[in-house]
């Protein structure tokens, strides 16, 4: 999300007569695009803004902001506490930035953390930042309304609200054109995602499809899911089209009543289980990943235990997993205490990780002498002689090169494989 976010920056300042580098000792604006998700986003985000007072030090005109999240949740504060800052923004000011710029030329800070009810940046085409490109994101809509009690998201992000379905697909057509082979719709929750015209409403089942449709050389991705909001409608237009991907993350977070109802989640083990047994019966073969979180507020060993017996159960190819981080405004900081000790928290994290690395391990070793579809993204980051590319599940494939070339399809045997990857050999 945030790297689509700065691909917009990007675009506004490209627009405004900027332009972008990989140098940051030529850069005369530099742009910290931040976090607030968990603490530890924010930390590292201080730490950087730190390490850029020399910088500032040697060039007293060198311009820094910070953008985003952080920048909406602690404006206040960073005033206060970050002398090097000359900008703060919003996730919803991205077009202000050069106004901004101009109260930092005359000595003065811009600021502007005004939340929309209507932004979406939809007719704005970002710059694409990833030089492969091979992969881009598509932004379908922004902010949250579910309050998850853990959430810092929708204060910092605003109302949901949907972007043009009719720009969406000009986006990915154009992306297509432009040698592009595979694009990830996002949103908080892309279930949610609607869209009415005079002809009468775009839902998310509806977009994908649509998507799908404007090549079948085109991949289509996209995150993230909400358990409550994941219809048999989707799963079908997932299944009857080749080209979206056969991969669904579904964050459970819990696999206790007590700590979802808790969490403000909105669903129910069983109600979890029930949808993951509805994606394995209409799409066979999909790969399904998570978002797990230890010692949320008053969790008990039982209701740890339950997370990892609905691992267990489902089988997870893939997890993120977290210790529980309170963040200051939501409803769990309003209402509960963050009572989990810091090692119990860690205890119960690693048996998670755990548990998952032999749940990834086993995934794996399912694909053993399986032959898949593999998109090349690049070389691979361990040796120049190798090209990296995904399968349709999602998971990382590693294979010697030949002819082929990024942006290629080739087949892959499958012939060994580690808990995070797939090595093989293109038939």
């Amino acid at each position: 999300m945030n790297l689509s976010d700065s691909e917009i920056v990007a675009s506004v300042m490209l627009a405004n007569g900027y332009e972008t580098t990989t140098d940051i000792n030529e850069a005369g604006i530099i742009f910290l695009n931040t976090c607030s998700i968990r603490e530890k986003a924010e930390q590292r985000i201080r730490k950087r803004l730190q390490a850029l007072l020399p910088l500032k030090k040697k060039n007293p005109d060198l311009v820094v902001g910070i953008l985003g999240c952080m920048a909406e949740r602690l404006k206040d504060q960073l005033l206060l506490e970050e002398p090097v800052l000359d900008i703060i923004a919003g996730p919803d000011s991205y077009r202000d930035l050069p106004h901004l710029l101009e109260d930092a030329g005359d000595g003065q800070r811009g600021i502007n953390t005004i939340l929309s009810k209507e932004e979406t940046y939809a007719d704005i085409q970002p710059v694409r930042l990833d030089s492969r490109g091979v992969s881009a994101f598509i932004s379908i809509m922004r902010g949250c309304e579910n309050y998850c009690a853990y959430c810092v998201v929708p204060y910092v992000r605003g109302k949901e609200r949907s972007r043009d379905a009719d720009s969406i697909i000009q986006e990915a057509t154009s992306l297509f054109e432009s040698g592009y082979r595979e694009v990830t719709l996002l949103g908080q929750n892309v279930n949610s995602y609607q869209w009415k015209t005079i002809d009468g409403t775009v839902n998310f089942a509806t977009l994908l499809e649509r998507v799908a449709k404007i090549n079948p050389g085109m991949r289509v991705r996209f995150a993230t899911s909400h358990p409550k909001d994941i219809s048999d409608e989707l799963l079908q237009s997932i299944a009857a089209n080749h080209n979206i991907c056969k991969a669904i993350h579904l964050p459970v977070q819990s696999g206790s009543n007590n700590v979802l109802k808790r969490m403000n989640r909105g669903y129910t083990r069983e109600q979890y289980m029930e949808r993951i047994e509805a994606i394995r019966r209409i799409i066979p073969g999909c790969a399904l990943s998570t978002d797990i979180i230890s010692g949320f507020c008053d969790e008990s060993e039982v209701d740890h235990q339950q997370t990892l017996s609905l691992m267990e159960w489902t089988g997870f190819d893939f997890a993120y997993m977290f210790n529980y981080s309170e963040r200051p405004d939501t409803l769990a900081a309003k209402r509960y205490t963050d009572n989990i000790p810091p090692a119990i928290k860690e205890k119960r994290l690693k048996e998670v990780i755990d548990l998952q690395q032999k749940l990834s391990l086993n995934s794996n070793k399912r694909d053993l002498n399986k032959v898949f579809e593999v998109l090349i993204e690049g070389p691979s980051k361990r040796s120049p002689l190798q090209y990296s590319g995904r399968t349709s599940q999602n998971k990382v494939v590693v294979f010697l090169k030949e002819e082929s070339k990024p942006g290629d399809y080739v087949n892959v045997c499958i012939e060994k494989y580690t808990s995070a990857t797939l090595i093989g050999e293109v038939i």
